[in-house]
C-alpha cells in the first residue's frame, strides 16, 4: 500500500487523498465514515479529502443519507493520469532542449568529448532527432545495439535524407555483423566503401560526431571501454566534412554509372 500511496503522491495527490483512493479501491463503495476508519484519515478531514478526489475524477459521489463514495477504475484513472504526465514530460523536454541548444550556441569553443558507448550512442540519436535536412555517415564499425538505435532514430525522423558509406562488416561479441545488410533491410540508403576504423556522423552540415575506439590485436573486435566521441558544432568544419562526403558519394555513383 505504501508504494501505491507514494506513486499517487508523485502524480499530484496529497497523502490523505492517496490513502483514501487506495482504501476505496478495496472497498469499491463506502461511506465517508467507513473510508475514515479503514484508512486512518481523521473524520474531520475525510469529507474534504473525498470532495477533492471527486473533483479530480478519481471517485464518484452518490446522493443519499449518508453520501456514498464509489471508486473509479484504477485502469481508467491511472491511464488518464499517465497520459497527462507523459504530455507534461514531452513539453518539458521540448522547452529544456530549446534552452539547452540555445546555450550550446553561446559556447565559444563548441567541441565536447563524449566518453562511453552508451553516452556516444545517445548523443548520436540526439543529433539525428534535431536534424532537419540530412544526416550523412561513415561507418567503419558499430557498437553493440548501435545499429538498431540508429535505424529507429532514422525511421522516427522521416523528413531526413540519409546517406551512409560503410565497411561491409564488423565484429560484435565475436559475431560477424553484416553492416550493409542491416541498414538495407531497413530501407536506409547505404553503400559499401573502404572505411577506416572510425565513425563520422554529419547533420545538416552544421554539427558532427567523430567516434574512435581501440581494437583487439587482430583488429576484429572493438574494446568498448576505450570508446570516445568528439562532438563538434563548428559549422565550417561540419560543412567541409559534409562536402567531402558528398563528393565521395557522387564519385561512387559516377563510377557505378560508367560500369
Amino acid at each position: 500500500m505504501n508504494d501505491d500511496v507514494h506513486l499517487l503522491k508523485g502524480i499530484g495527490l496529497t497523502m490523505y487523498e492517496a490513502q483514501a483512493y487506495v482504501t476505496l479501491t478495496s472497498l469499491i463503495s463506502a461511506t465517508a465514515v467507513e473510508v475514515s476508519e479503514k484508512s486512518g484519515i481523521p473524520r474531520s478531514k475525510i469529507y474534504d479529502v473525498l470532495k477533492k478526489l471527486n473533483e479530480k475524477d478519481f471517485i464518484e459521489i452518490e446522493d443519499g443519507r449518508p453520501l456514498t463514495y464509489n471508486v473509479n477504475s484504477p485502469v481508467e484513472v491511472l491511464s488518464r493520469e499517465k497520459e497527462k504526465v507523459n504530455r507534461q514530460i514531452d513539453d518539458t523536454i521540448t522547452r529544456l532542449t530549446n534552452i539547452y541548444e540555445n546555450g550550446m550556441n553561446q559556447v565559444q569553443a563548441p567541441i565536447w568529448r563524449v566518453y562511453g558507448v552508451e553516452k556516444i550512442i545517445n548523443q548520436e540519436i540526439e543529433i539525428i532527432k534535431r536534424s532537419k535536412i540530412s544526416v550523412n555517415m561513415r561507418i567503419g564499425f558499430l557498437f553493440e545495439n548501435e545499429a538498431e538505435a540508429l535505424i529507429k532514430a532514422f525511421k522516427n525522423n522521416k523528413k531526413l535524407t540519409v546517406n551512409i558509406l560503410a565497411s561491409p562488416k564488423c565484429y560484435i561479441n565475436n559475431e560477424e555483423i553484416d553492416i550493409i545488410k542491416l541498414f538495407k533491410d531497413a530501407d536506409i540508403n547505404i553503400q559499401k566503401a573502404d572505411i577506416p576504423f572510425a565513425k563520422v556522423l554529419i547533420a545538416d552540415s552544421k554539427e558532427m560526431m567523430h567516434t574512435y575506439t581501440k581494437f583487439s590485436e587482430d583488429k576484429s573486435e572493438i574494446i568498448p571501454e576505450t570508446a570516445i566521441g568528439i562532438w563538434n558544432k563548428y559549422e565550417d568544419v561540419a560543412r567541409n566534412y559534409d562536402e567531402r562526403f558528398l563528393n565521395q558519394l557522387e564519385k561512387m555513383k559516377m563510377k557505378k554509372r560508367n560500369k
